[in-house]
């Protein structure tokens, strides 16, 4: 296991206002993330689960966790969600990318966030940095896997959307994002430079 650079890491590291007037604390996944995102798992509720694995995944195998911990940030980039007003900062959310073989502006997202802290916007912040950072990294397209429960996940997005197996389907979103999709001008601003560590905005009493 090598551990990325620490000013990549540093640099890419902000607490960020959420729409309900909370924060969290979003960094680029490290390797040291992997027993905290093996007990993450374990905490989705079979639904979640079913969401995002397409199946009721129980637990990750080690194998799993280090494909999704030790990451290069350039074919495969993730981003970790922390709660950096509860004990031990837990991590609430995940959202990556992993670039497709064979399609080198093309990659495969994936957001997922604790039950408990759904309905917070912490998904949809997730996925506009992942965004910014596939961009920053020569991705022009998001393409996707979803069961037709979670479709309305992407009602906002200028989507092409393809039905080729019963239940599942496959989704194609176009990078960058559309700015008007941003909550806000100052968040705006933001994501368009932490992706590349440009900036990196923090709250005055996190100083």
């Amino acid at each position: 296991m090598v551990e990325p650079d620490p000013e990549f890491i540093s640099a890419r590291t902000m607490v960020l206002p959420l729409a309900d007037g909370g924060r969290i604390l979003v960094r680029p996944i490290v390797p040291s993330d992997r027993a905290e995102l093996a007990e993450a798992v374990t905490k989705l509720s079979p639904r979640s689960r079913r969401l995002r694995f397409f199946q009721g995944k129980d637990e990750l195998s080690d194998e799993e966790l280090r494909y999704l911990t030790d990451i290069d940030y350039h074919d495969h980039f993730a981003w970790v969600a922390r709660d950096p007003d509860a004990d031990g900062q837990p991590g609430v959310g995940v959202a990556r990318y992993v670039r497709l073989p064979g399609d080198g502006d093309v990659a495969e997202p994936a957001v997922t966030v604790l039950d408990d802290y759904q309905h917070r916007g912490i998904g949809s912040l997730l996925f506009a940095l992942l965004a910014a950072a596939a961009v920053d990294n020569g991705i022009r397209r998001f393409r996707g896997y979803v069961l037709d429960d979670n479709l309305a996940l992407l009602e906002s997005l200028d989507a092409d959307i393809r039905h080729e197996e019963p239940g599942v389907a496959t989704v194609d979103i176009p990078l960058p994002l559309d700015a008007g999709l941003y909550p806000s001008e100052t968040l705006r601003r933001l994501l368009k430079g932490v992706a590349s560590g440009h900036i990196t905005p923090v709250f005055p009493d996190e100083r």
